[in-house]
């Protein structure tokens, strides 16, 4: 039986990026996103999946040492359930990333 409970962790962002010095703490934001995990949903949304809110925490506990000095970063946490009852109006979901809960993953 399945022990752990899916979240997702959804990352919003508006960071400025008129001069040199904004846009290098852009690049380097998305960067530790990166880093973390995460994957680009859309320019400015980035998402995570993680196996408990002990896990969501830690990420965020690391992101904020990481954030840069202006613009708004915002976080939300949805459990996987309700991240799969998303409904897309336009478009639709498109990752490369594989999307399992399984440990082993045969390729």
């Amino acid at each position: 039986m399945n022990e752990y409970r899916y979240m997702r962790t959804i990352l919003f962002f508006d960071l400025p990026v008129e001069t040199v010095k904004q846009k290098k703490a852009y690049r380097d934001f998305v960067k530790q996103l990166k880093i973390n995990g995460f994957f680009r949903m859309q320019k400015s949304v980035f998402c995570k999946m993680s196996i408990d809110m002990q896990n969501v925490d830690s990420t965020i506990n690391r992101l904020k040492s990481k954030l840069p000095n202006e613009g708004v970063v915002m976080s939300l946490t949805v459990t996987e359930k309700q991240f799969e009852n998303m409904v897309y109006l336009l478009g639709d979901y498109k990752s490369e990333l594989l999307e399992t809960d399984e440990r082993l993953v045969e390729l």
